[in-house]
């Protein structure tokens, strides 16, 4: 798995400081608010775990999965949901929380699908923001790290389901995903 990775971009120690800094930003801004973090898994998963441990006001989680890659590395166009959430958005604050946000389509779809739910707001806190492939007009409120359009993984970030765990994000081999 290491031998795969071409450099490493962000180390463990960087992501943690950054997540530090960004929790405790947020807990600012949502004192007071009944907040609601929702996680698009799967690639959010390991943000997600380290971004509510960084957060020190109250809040409830959920989960939403939704698939639009598969085992490509390009966006496919379609978006399906496979598993949507459990909870009730109406007159709540809500949080989505991402992996990655770079052509924005996916985000795109799950902002419009969440916005029918009466939520009070939303905003986007994504862990890497990586503008160059945006193709719809969105932008996080909050984000941890911008990256160069490389094909990134580890830190829940994968290429066909693997490098997930990878504590690291590092720039993936072309030969690996060519």
């Amino acid at each position: 798995m290491q031998n795969d990775i071409l450099k490493i971009l962000l180390t463990p120690e960087e992501i943690a400081e950054k997540i530090k800094i960004l929790g405790k930003q947020i807990s600012k801004d949502y004192k007071d608010k009944d907040l609601i973090l929702v996680s698009v898994l799967k690639g959010s998963v390991v943000f997600m775990a380290d971004i509510m441990r960084a957060i020190d006001i109250n809040c409830i989680i959920d989960f939403m999965s939704v698939s639009s890659y598969g085992a490509k590395s390009e966006h496919s166009g379609v978006v399906k949901i496979i598993k949507d959430l459990d909870i009730s958005l109406k007159g709540k604050d809500l949080l989505i929380i991402e992996d990655i946000l770079d052509s924005g389509m996916t985000l795109n779809y799950i902002l419009d699908i969440l916005s029918k739910r009466e939520p009070k707001s939303i905003k986007i806190c994504t862990f890497l923001n990586k503008p160059e492939r945006r193709q719809v007009d969105i932008h996080p409120d909050y984000s941890c790290f911008e990256v160069p359009d490389k094909f990134v993984v580890g830190y829940g970030l994968d290429y066909n389901e693997s490098y997930r765990n990878l504590p690291y994000i590092g720039i993936l081999k072309p030969e690996i995903y060519n």
